[in-house]
């Protein structure tokens, strides 16, 4: 009794701090490096993110992981032989940390395998899903869309590389609003994909 009082509490203060938001959050400046882990379905891996490479996503990422963002989190897409994307799709967080944009920034580093940079779908729009490359995407520094130039790199995984090319591939593209918290269909809809893997929770392991 005393151990599912305790898993109840520590499940009650994720969900409070992924639904509590305050603006000062994004003021947050990370470390020169850090250290995250991600604890996931099928292992754990460590990514080292450098700030020079890409201060203001850094900062963001940072932000996310202090306050739990990736906690209970799905890998929605995994591409054999190009990238793992995650990232949390529960609107009535993401809506909160999207008023306040990471203004875009060049590449300086490569998309090469290990590497990490978020996703983004336009200008001014990164600071949610992110990606780990499964190979050398080396095009994806330049590609032009939307009015924007590639996906600046802000870390790379330095341990459990064999987790991430060992998560499950996706299912094919499905509209991600069915993954959202709110979503009247959500529990039977990932009824129908129960291999997908997940992040239990991300956490700062380190920082210098």
């Amino acid at each position: 009794m005393k151990y599912l009082l305790l898993l109840i509490t520590a499940s009650f203060l994720i969900c409070c701090s992924k639904s509590t938001f305050n603006p000062e959050w994004t003021k947050q400046t990370a470390p020169p490096t850090f250290v995250a882990r991600f604890e996931t379905s099928k292992g754990n891996f460590d990514i080292e993110v450098t700030r020079e490479w890409s201060p203001l996503a850094a900062d963001r990422l940072h932000q996310l992981l202090t306050h739990h963002f990736y906690d209970n989190v799905l890998f929605y897409r995994v591409v054999p032989n190009f990238v793992v994307q995650f990232g949390n799709i529960d609107t009535t967080v993401t809506k909160k940390w999207e008023k306040f944009k990471v203004p875009d920034e060049p590449v300086l580093k490569s998309n090469l395998k290990g590497y990490v940079s978020f996703a983004r779908a336009g200008k001014e729009t990164r600071g949610n899903d992110l990606f780990v490359n499964l190979k050398d995407n080396s095009r994806l520094d330049t590609v032009h869309y939307s009015d924007v130039t590639g996906f600046p790199v802000l870390g790379k995984v330095i341990n459990g590389m064999e987790v991430v090319e060992k998560l499950y591939p996706e299912y094919g593209n499905k509209p991600l609003d069915a993954y959202d918290s709110v979503s009247p269909n959500r529990k039977k809809y990932l009824a129908l994909f129960p291999k997908l893997d997940s992040i239990k929770k991300a956490y700062i392991l380190k920082g210098k």
